[in-house]
């Protein structure tokens, strides 16, 4: 495990970035999902923007682990032309994003078990349950709760039992690619997980149709470090970390969520994405 430390290097360049934090309560936070609502989600809860330095990750990409700071930045030319095609994502792209975390990861088994593509065009981008644009409120996709409830769901309860009891490791892991680049809107801010307080992980009921989920939003905290890979590429991808099934002082949940970015013209193209929702099983 990579034993960089983000917070003793050189200053970055960085940029001035308004990012969307949940103002703690002293209730349980609640919002209904987009899959329920059918458009934008439905918020019963206080947001803040807070404006915070957020370092340009290219300098010192290769530093960066999913264990360390909760993500890294990879590079990786897909085979497939068109993103949108939900037969070429089911069958090459899925086989694609298998191929690199097991080899990532030496893993075992790779589960996919979401596909969600967004744009921060009118509307949004096109999925089989609706449009969807970026996620600009900060969070965590999994929390202590609704990360192994999940990993039950995918993999089969009787399968992550064995799994856990066999000594395996599963993680969560997000693959995350533009679909065209290079991204000069909406860029993707990520925190360094070890940056993040305990306390400033918020855990918040999600709504759907048929169940509750958890996620974690995220208060704003002063000692947090957050990072963006300017001007990604169509042949980058980033990692990011929802939830690992060892709890041993690696990162466990990265924080991340969409900005605008103060420099972008009028004429820069939308941004467009695809990230690939997986379980890493590494027995």
């Amino acid at each position: 495990m990579s034993q960089f430390r983000s917070d003793v290097v050189e200053p970055l360049p960085s940029v001035e970035g308004a990012l969307s934090f949940i103002v703690p309560q002293d209730t349980k936070p609640v919002f209904h999902s987009t899959a329920l609502t059918g458009g934008e989600a439905k918020i019963f809860f206080e947001l803040e923007d807070v404006s915070v330095p957020i370092a340009d990750m290219r300098l010192i990409a290769e530093n960066f682990s999913v264990d360390t700071q909760g993500f890294e930045l990879l590079h990786h030319e897909t085979q497939v032309d068109d993103l949108y095609d939900d037969e070429a994502v089911d069958s090459t792209y899925h086989a694609e994003v298998e191929d690199i975390l097991r080899e990532r990861f030496d893993a075992t088994h790779v589960a996919i078990f979401d596909v969600t593509r967004r744009s921060d065009d009118t509307g949004g981008a096109r999925n089989p349950d609706g449009l969807r644009g970026p996620a600009t409120r900060v969070h965590v996709d999994y929390t202590v709760v609704s990360g192994p409830q999940r990993a039950k769901d995918v993999l089969g309860e009787a399968e992550y039992e064995r799994l856990i009891e066999a000594g395996a490791r599963i993680l969560q892991v997000n693959v995350w690619r533009p679909i065209s680049g290079p991204v000069k809107r909406s860029p993707l801010a990520l925190a360094d997980a070890s940056s993040i307080a305990t306390e400033e992980l918020v855990a918040t009921d999600q709504v759907f149709a048929d169940r509750v989920g958890e996620i974690y939003q995220v208060a704003h905290g002063a000692g947090q470090r957050w990072y963006y890979a300017s001007e990604i590429d169509r042949d980058e991808i980033l990692l990011i970390k929802g939830w690992d099934s060892i709890d041993d002082g690696r990162a466990h949940f990265t924080p991340h969520g969409a900005f605008e970015l103060q420099e972008t013209g009028p004429d820069a193209p939308p941004r467009e994405s695809i990230e690939v929702r997986t379980f890493v099983i590494i027995e």
